[in-house]
């Protein structure tokens, strides 16, 4: 499942196949077909996988700037792009399931940001969609300017 992340964090969905999975950790394809079945199969896992340990790692985050670590440090020390938003910008083309775990991704962490801004409101809702609309935006501005500072500056003053 890393190598797996590994691949949709740098190409996407369509940028990765189970025979390029399969010689990154040194197997055969069908050992990968053993415990996924299909790509979409193996896609909903990782990005499920993903998404509860990015959960995990915002388990104690008490403002948007603990958010805005998390992805700063995949950026600068992976150079890799948020796996959901990866899946979510090629959503309209992706199998139902895995659309699903980046919906997953995506709503949870909005709902988890509006609970930092106060009671459920549409003011913190707001909020948060903003928060997450300028941490995803800047690092895909980031990794295409190939400049982690644009990371910095976009996200300066998040919250």
């Amino acid at each position: 499942m890393d190598a797996a992340e590994r691949r949709i964090r740098t190409s996407g969905y369509q940028g990765f196949s189970f025979r390029e999975i399969a010689a990154d950790v040194g197997v055969k394809s069908s050992s990968v077909h053993h415990h996924f079945p299909t790509k979409p199969a193996l896609a909903a896992a990782v990005a499920r996988r993903y998404t509860d340990r990015f959960e995990a790692a915002l388990d104690k985050a008490k403002s948007a700037e603990d958010w805005r670590a998390v992805f700063r440090k995949a950026l600068v020390q992976h150079g890799q792009m948020c796996l959901c938003g990866v899946l979510g910008a090629e959503s309209g083309d992706l199998p139902p399931e895995v659309s699903a775990e980046a919906r997953r991704f995506f709503t949870r962490n909005v709902q988890a940001l509006s609970r930092l801004y106060g009671s459920p409101s549409a003011a913190s809702r707001q909020t948060a969609l903003r928060i997450m609309a300028t941490l995803e935006g800047a690092m895909m501005l980031a990794r295409t300017l190939d400049d982690p500072k644009v990371f910095d500056e976009a996200t300066r003053n998040l919250g």
